[in-house]
């Protein structure tokens, strides 16, 4: 091999990004923390942070996710994960334009987490403070969050980030069983209705989302057992099963 020498190239970090999605009150919301330090103190921003010397991508990102949320990622091939506790994360795509970070070339590879409902969360890090906002807040024209009753840019490119993760979990439940991942172990049609409402912001009709999803054979498989949790009639519980596709897709109501 001929001689290599590192320092002809210019040095860059590596960073993760999270975008940590959940359905709260009905409503799709995103964890954002308001920062600590420079750049963009006090500005809002997705978690997030340096990927160190000895740990991966996925590795940075579940750290991330723990030290942010308390959530661990839930292996699919492992058995049950407690209840609360577990999160989907995959990669969503990565960021590099040489000035999106003013203090050096940073590339950031950003990853998206979703999980049930989830408490109000606590700030770690570098952050000041951190809540759950919906994205309808977030993402307005001009992709800006609120401080103070003020609008004002998230910190970054994370507007950008934030907008291609609601965009990537809002088309993949349309073609895969991604929105179980929004619900408990065990959950009604119901429920599983209103967050593909959230998610989409739009109104279902009951009728034909439960024919739907009740005849897409092992998209979701009967728990034994009712709940009355959401009012009214006791209701049939379910756990996602093992289809991972939904062949025809749900297809997104055009608003």
């Amino acid at each position: 091999m001929s001689p290599y020498d590192p320092s002809a190239f210019p040095p860059f970090a590596v960073t993760v990004d999270l975008v940590v999605l959940t359905v709260r009150r009905h409503a799709l919301c995103a964890l954002i923390v308001r920062r600590g330090e420079a750049p963009f103190q006090g500005r809002w921003a997705l978690p997030g942070g340096f990927v160190r010397d000895d740990e991966d991508l996925d590795a940075a990102a579940a750290r991330e996710l723990v030290e942010e949320t308390g959530l661990c990622v839930h292996d699919p091939g492992a058995p049950e994960p407690v209840p609360g506790h577990g999160a989907h994360l995959e990669q969503l795509a990565t960021y590099g334009a040489p000035d999106r970070d003013p203090r050096m070339r940073v590339v950031s590879v950003a990853h998206l987490a979703l999980a049930p409902d989830l408490p109000a969360p606590r700030a770690g890090g570098d952050a000041h403070s951190a809540r759950w906002a919906p994205v309808e807040e977030l993402l307005g024209e001009d992709g800006t969050a609120e401080r103070e009753g003020e609008p004002v840019p998230l910190a970054f490119d994370h507007a950008r980030i934030l907008a291609d993760g609601v965009e990537r979990a809002r088309s993949k439940i349309e073609y895969s069983s991604l929105a179980t991942a929004f619900c408990p172990p065990e959950f009604t049609v119901g429920e599983l209705r209103r967050v593909y409402e959230a998610v989409w912001g739009v109104a279902l009709d009951p009728r034909n989302f439960h024919r739907k999803v009740t005849g897409t054979p092992g998209f979701l498989v009967p728990a034994g057992g009712t709940t009355t949790r959401q009012g009214g009639r006791p209701a049939q519980l379910f756990r996602a099963g093992g289809a991972t596709l939904l062949n025809p897709p749900m297809l997104r109501p055009e608003v």
